[in-house]
C-alpha cells in the first residue's frame, strides 16, 4: 500500500489545481505554504489523521495560534487532502462569534482623515490617494488594480476577484484627483496606483508607507493597515443605508455573515448606547 507521503511533486501538483480553480493568488501561496509546513513537521512521515490531528494541538498548544489561524491552517491541509484523495478532514475549532470590535483597532473617521493630512504633509500623493480609494469605495487592497485610467474617466470600476465580477462607483470628487494625478505621471491608460516599475502597489507597500503615518496623524498603530479603511467605508455606508445585502454585494461578499464582521460596533459604543437608554433609576 502507497503511503501518503507529502513530495515536492504533490506540492506542485497541488498548486497547479488551485490555479485551475482560480483561487486567489495569495490563497494559492498560503495554502501550499501550510502543507509544506505540516511535511515539514512530519519529517517524511506518512500523513494520517492522527497525524493530522496531533498537528493541530501543536499549533495551539506549542504554537499557541488562535483559533481563527488554526482554521486558516486546517482549510489548507483539508483541501490538499480532499485533492490527494487521502481521505483525511479535520474539523474546524468552534469560534463564537464576535461581538465587538476590540476599540484599539476601531479606526474613525476623524482618524483618517488625520492619516491624510499626515500623507499630504509628508509629500506622498500616492499614498494620500491611495488611502482615499480604498476607503471611499470600499474595495479590497488587491483590487486597486483596477482602479484604472479608463475606471476613472467613466466613473466605474468593474472589479472581478475570487471568481466574482462587480461594479462599483468611483466617488465624483476622487476622479478629477485620480485623474490629474495619472496625468503629472504620465499614466495615459491602465493601473493608475503602480510602483517605480510600473507594476501594482500591493498590500505591503501601502501598510509600510501607513504606518509611518502614525506618529504624525496621532493614530494607534493597531488602527493603521489598509484593511481597515475598508472596514470605516462599511460602517459609515451601512450607518447611512442600513442594507446589509446592498452593502454585501458592494463589498464583493458572497454571504452578509462576513459583511456583519466588518459592522462591529467597539465594545465602549455599545456601552455608550446601553447607557443612553436610561433604564437604570
Amino acid at each position: 500500500m502507497t503511503k501518503n507521503i507529502i513530495t515536492a511533486e504533490y506540492l506542485s501538483a497541488y498548486r497547479e489545481y488551485l490555479r485551475s480553480e482560480e483561487k486567489a493568488a495569495a490563497t494559492v501561496e498560503k495554502y501550499v505554504r501550510d502543507v509544506r509546513t505540516f511535511a515539514a513537521w512530519l519529517g517524511g512521515a506518512e500523513a494520517t489523521k492522527q497525524a493530522a490531528l496531533d498537528y493541530k494541538q501543536y499549533l495551539l498548544d506549542e504554537c499557541r495560534r488562535e483559533a481563527a489561524g488554526v482554521n486558516a491552517v486546517i482549510a489548507g491541509l483539508n483541501s490538499f487532502f480532499a485533492f490527494m484523495e487521502w481521505g483525511i478532514k479535520l474539523k474546524p475549532l468552534k469560534i463564537q462569534r464576535q461581538t465587538f470590535r476590540a476599540k484599539e483597532k476601531e479606526l474613525t473617521k476623524e482618524e483618517y482623515k488625520r492619516l491624510l493630512k499626515a500623507a499630504l504633509a509628508k509629500g506622498s500623493e500616492r499614498l494620500y490617494l491611495v488611502m482615499q480609494a480604498i476607503c471611499s469605495i470600499g474595495i479590497r487592497v488587491s483590487e486597486l488594480r483596477f482602479i484604472t485610467v479608463e475606471a476613472a474617466r467613466s466613473g466605474i470600476a468593474v472589479i472581478t476577484n475570487k471568481a466574482k465580477t462587480r461594479t462599483v462607483f468611483i466617488p465624483k470628487k476622487l476622479i478629477p484627483l485620480l485623474l490629474k494625478y495619472a496625468k503629472g505621471r504620465g499614466i495615459s491608460s491602465g493601473c493608475i496606483f503602480i510602483t517605480k516599475s510600473g507594476r501594482p502597489l500591493d498590500r505591503s507597500n501601502i501598510w509600510a508607507e501607513m504606518k509611518k503615518l502614525c506618529e504624525a496623524a496621532d493614530v494607534e498603530p493597531s488602527k493603521v493597515f489598509p484593511h481597515n479603511l475598508r472596514s470605516l467605508f462599511a460602517r459609515l455606508f451601512y450607518g447611512a443605508d442600513k442594507d446589509i445585502a446592498r452593502l454585501a454585494d458592494i463589498l464583493g461578499h458572497s454571504s452578509v455573515d462576513t459583511t456583519r464582521i466588518y459592522l462591529l460596533e467597539s465594545g465602549e459604543t455599545h456601552r455608550r448606547r446601553v447607557d443612553a437608554l436610561g433604564l437604570v433609576v
